[in-house]
């Protein structure tokens, strides 16, 4: 708090999270923009960003979007990530600020080379169709797939379909499977039924109906209905037909467990 009284910027935004998240002190979004509001007055991008998300969300003060984006500007000047991203978003949807996708391609590109997955994710998505710029399958690829390795469960679903169709890389259908499984095993139900299709007809990886029909169960519970995967998996033995339920519900015990 001396810190904050002394009018260091950083303090009060420091002071802000701790209302905030309620850090060594009961949380209180109000008090939080407060310090949040003093902290951007004296010049914190950091400060800018926290207030310009509660302005946006109406947390702890009253929704305002174009306030948001003004903040967000501010503080995307000053170089912050997150801020570019956000008004990157405002700019595509023309919710806080008037809709201009290159303007969105611009902060988007900032924020994904500052490495913000979701930023590199989106900004593949706009190359892949074409947003703010000519459409560039390779460049799409590119910047999906370092989202991928950063762990953005829908960009590993994403690259995986790239990787299989050979858009913009170089087809291989083993890191496309590679890529399946790792957003299944992050919940995706769309990846957990592209997983049991490679494992079903053998895409990617070696033949396993019985992993086929664990993963067309945890898929099919998480809503993606598969016809022909219905029809393998009505065809599996009494016993491998139990070993897969047996195996997606330890799955799922696993994932709840994680959650919990």
């Amino acid at each position: 708090m001396k810190a904050a009284e002394r009018g260091e910027p950083q303090a009060h935004t420091l002071v802000g999270r701790i209302y905030a998240e309620g850090y060594g002190a009961p949380r209180n979004p109000g008090l939080a923009a407060q310090w949040y509001a003093r902290g951007a007055e004296l010049g914190d991008p950091e400060a800018m960003f926290a207030l310009g998300l509660m302005l946006a969300e109406g947390n702890g003060v009253a929704k305002d979007r174009g306030a948001a984006a003004a903040l967000f500007e501010a503080a995307a000047v000053r170089r912050h990530p997150l801020a570019n991203y956000n008004l990157a978003l405002m700019f595509l949807s023309g919710d806080g600020k008037p809709e201009n996708p290159h303007r969105a391609l611009a902060h988007m590109l900032f924020a994904a080379e500052a490495g913000v997955a979701a930023a590199q994710y989106d900004l593949g998505t706009l190359y892949a169709t074409g947003t703010g710029t000519d459409p560039n399958a390779f460049e799409a690829a590119r910047w999906i797939g370092k989202a991928a390795a950063a762990g953005h469960p829908e960009a590993q679903l994403d690259y995986g379909v790239i990787l299989f169709r050979g858009h913009g890389v170089a087809p291989d259908p083993k890191r496309g499977a590679a890529m399946f499984r790792a957003a299944a095993e992050r919940g995706l139900p769309v990846a957990q039924n592209r997983l049991a299709r490679c494992y079903a007809y053998g895409a990617g990886l070696a033949a396993d109906p019985a992993e086929a029909a664990k993963w067309h169960l945890i898929a099919k519970a998480g809503g993606v209905e598969d016809e022909a995967l219905d029809k393998a998996l009505a065809k599996l033995s009494r016993a491998d037909r139990a070993k897969a339920e047996r195996s997606a519900q330890e799955w799922r015990e696993r994932m709840q467990a994680g959650i919990e």
